[in-house]
């Protein structure tokens, strides 16, 4: 456990010398290398919530996200210069990492925002899990790509996963990574 908390300090630290070269050099820097994560606070909830609402249809109330807090998941937020562009909550144990739920404001999707977070969780998760799990909607086509083009392998379908419309259900695809071999 302790180094999966050291991983996470070590993502979370804030990096003077970063900011420091995007003034001096901006040309050196991308913008997603300037990207922060941080644990997300209840501060945090109204603009995560505004999220939530925007990309899904079915969303996560807030008190779901509370009692992620309340029992210790990894809850984080994506910012730039303060601005919260995203936010993911991961849980790890038994050498596994399952990625709950991930996502991006709609403004900055398609911006390599999320790429950057899902490559962050994947360095957090390795080398104190050996898979990471997620399910994703058939329906989203973009996060469907982005975690085939990272490496995860469709390994199952969980049969009516998610609410749908017309009190229907959808299903979700199963993905897991191999963490193992993964030497970013």
């Amino acid at each position: 456990m302790r180094g999966w908390l050291d991983k996470v300090k070590s993502v979370l630290v804030y990096d003077a010398d970063k900011e420091f070269y995007a003034k001096v050099f901006p040309e050196s820097l991308t913008r997603l290398d300037l990207l922060r994560l941080r644990t997300m606070t209840y501060n945090d909830l109204p603009t995560v919530m505004e999220i939530e609402r925007a990309n899904y249809p079915f969303p996560w109330d807030e008190d779901i996200f509370i009692d992620c807090f309340k029992v210790g998941y990894g809850c984080w937020v994506c910012e730039e210069n303060g601005k919260l562009l995203g936010y993911c909550i991961m849980t790890m144990g038994v050498g596994e990492a399952h990625l709950l739920n991930i996502s991006i404001a709609p403004e900055e999707q398609g911006q390599g925002v999320g790429r950057r977070l899902m490559e962050i969780l994947i360095d957090i998760a390795k080398g104190e899990a050996e898979t990471m799990f997620l399910e994703v909607r058939p329906s989203n086509h973009g996060a469907l790509a982005l975690y085939r083009k990272l490496g995860f392998n469709e390994i199952g379908t969980r049969k009516g996963y998610y609410p749908a419309a017309n009190d229907s259900r959808e299903d979700a695809i199963m993905f897991a990574l191999e963490l193992i071999s993964i030497d970013h």
